[in-house]
């Protein structure tokens, strides 16, 4: 991929420019055009990995996902083979759209495409063309989604049918239905859960604001969007720490070969005007995190992304993984919507949250703890409120950062018996630098966590109870970094040198001090903090000469107090 010289003038964080977007978006489009078959209707990529929906419906997985960066890219040469594949689709080649299936999500990119680029594309269509393919985007209207982010494949299909006049008493049905499914996911604070439970992850960005609010945008209608801009506003405030100095977004949950579609939500906020960020903030998060992923190679040789993070990654794949899915991606490319002259385009780069001051930051709705570094540039998530229906290492660990990944010998972890499992999130809150949850481990034991985090620093106190006596217990901390990183953790209450100890016949407290850094040099970490266990179970924690803190940990929660 061929990209300008930086420009340091206007973007002295990144360097790239509106021309880097479009230099990206021009040849991700390119390298993908020698796998289009069946008149353009299929973009069939190389390897091995296929999805669990099969390779056709892969083959519109590559149409959709592509056709939308074209769309943000409103070049017309290239939507007219687009133009020719969608004649060649809805004329039989594509799979139908039925209940739960993986044309339902990409019928969703379709329209979006369409409605975007509508007097570029669909405009120019023949009937026979347009006729047949709202036959088939149609079926989407009454399809059953999946319950989660799914539901918002039929409003954003509805949304374009509806414009256009086509079964709009159907279509406004599944708009209706879809924008009222997901108000049961609203967990206020900007936040949704991604269906029931408490799944947060990135498709709160890129699908569970995107949808709604494009949907309201594209339709000018100013109740939704003052509703749903609000949200998005709120969740930017937060959102914007969740990347560090080098543009990494946070590695955590599912869906990670999407990559620099993290960039979305930002450009959703400037594209709207519903942000907290300022123009030159926006671009530099946006841009760092597309220049941070082509740097790393996320891009082959061909100039194909590929099925990973940097590179190719099997462990960040899930079985809906199909060699298009990456192009999920080309939501990044939505602040091409915007102008040149627009002022996110021209105002000089600003610093991130990570780069301006060290932050502890809580974020109420799914109960996390966000502790930054401006020295390393590094951001860390001290998870106390996510996991999926079932234990993931990418949903359910105690924390998460933006230089390291989860660890097959699990990392951040309190291993109870044998059993590192991290299930039943019970969250018992957050506050100024600490955050707390209880959770189920093995052999029927409740663990109750806390963090109390400054600076680099972290101290995690974990209380073991209902284990039977004897129980071994060892706690884990943050997994290698990588080169000019480094993890401590040290033990404090309840542990050896081995970091492991056992219970007793009451309840166990265990608690280490953990630092993950990449500064070059740094106070030794027992110098750092210092904690003592008094008589009566409360902690009492020392930030060197900057503050100290007051814990209890026991089986009615926890309590927090700053001393001065």
């Amino acid at each position: 991929m061929h990209l300008p010289s930086e420009d340091r003038a206007v973007s002295p964080c990144t360097g790239y420019t509106r021309a880097h977007w479009e230099a990206a978006a021009d040849g991700l489009l390119a390298a993908t055009e020698p796998y289009a078959t069946e008149g353009g209707a299929l973009y069939q990529f190389p390897g091995a990995h296929t999805s669990w929906s099969g390779r056709l419906s892969d083959g519109l997985e590559g149409y959709a996902r592509t056709l939308l960066l074209a769309a943000f890219r409103r070049d017309e040469t290239v939507l007219e083979r687009y133009a020719d594949g969608l004649a060649a689709g809805a004329s039989g080649v594509w799979p139908r759209i039925e209940d739960r299936s993986q044309p339902l999500v990409e019928a969703a990119s379709i329209a979006l495409a369409l409605r975007l680029t509508r007097p570029l594309l669909w405009d120019r269509l023949d009937d026979g063309v347009r006729q047949r393919a709202v036959g088939w985007l149609g079926d989407a209207l009454g399809a059953e989604a999946w319950p989660c982010n799914w539901e918002l494949f039929p409003v954003t299909v509805g949304g374009f049918l509806k414009e256009i006049g086509y079964e709009t008493e159907a279509a406004g049905k599944a708009i209706d239905r879809g924008l009222e499914r997901i108000e049961e996911w609203y967990v206020g604070g900007g936040w949704y859960t991604d269906g029931d439970g408490r799944k947060y992850d990135y498709y709160n960005g890129w699908a569970m604001h995107l949808y709604p609010v494009l949907h309201a945008w594209l339709a000018d209608d100013s109740r939704l969007l003052s509703l749903y801009g609000d949200r998005l506003e709120a969740h930017l405030a937060d959102y914007a720490h969740l990347f560090g100095g080098d543009g990494a977004p946070l590695h955590q949950g599912r869906s990670l070969t999407y990559r620099f579609a993290t960039a979305a939500p930002l450009w959703l906020g400037a594209l709207t005007g519903r942000t907290p960020l300022t123009p030159g903030e926006t671009r530099r998060l946006a841009s760092g995190a597309l220049k941070y992923f082509l740097d790393r190679g996320a891009v082959n040789a061909d100039g194909l992304l590929t099925l990973g993070w940097h590179g190719p990654d099997e462990a960040v794949l899930q079985g809906y993984s199909g060699p298009a899915s990456p192009y999920w991606a080309s939501k990044a490319f939505l602040g091409l919507l915007l102008p040149p002259e627009h002022e996110v385009w021209t105002a000089t780069e600003e610093p991130g949250p990570v780069e301006r001051a060290d932050v502890v930051r809580s974020i109420g709705a799914p109960n996390w703890l966000i502790q930054s570094t401006r020295s390393d540039g590094l951001v860390r998530l001290h998870n106390h409120g996510s996991e999926d229906v079932r234990y993931d290492p990418y949903y359910t660990r105690l924390a998460y950062s933006t230089v390291t990944t989860p660890s097959p010998s699990y990392d951040n972890s309190v291993i109870v018996g044998d059993d590192p499992s991290r299930t039943d999130i019970q969250p018992l809150g957050v506050g100024d630098g600490w955050a707390a949850s209880r959770h189920a481990a093995g052999g029927g034991a409740r663990v109750t966590s806390l963090v109390l985090a400054h600076g680099a620093v972290e101290v995690r106190a974990h209380l073991v109870a209902g284990a039977e006596p004897g129980t071994p217990v060892r706690v884990t901390g943050w997994a290698g970094g990588g080169e000019g990183v480094r993890a401590e953790i040290l033990p404090v209450v309840g542990l050896g040198p081995e970091l492991s100890g056992v219970t007793g016949d009451g309840d166990g407290l265990f608690v280490a001090v953990v630092r993950l850094s990449g500064e070059a040099e740094v106070v030794p970490l027992e110098d750092a903090v210092s904690v003592r266990l008094d008589n009566s179970g409360v902690l009492h924690v020392r930030w060197g000469d900057e503050g100290a803190v007051e814990a209890r940990v026991d089986s009615a929660g926890v309590d927090v107090t700053a001393v001065r």
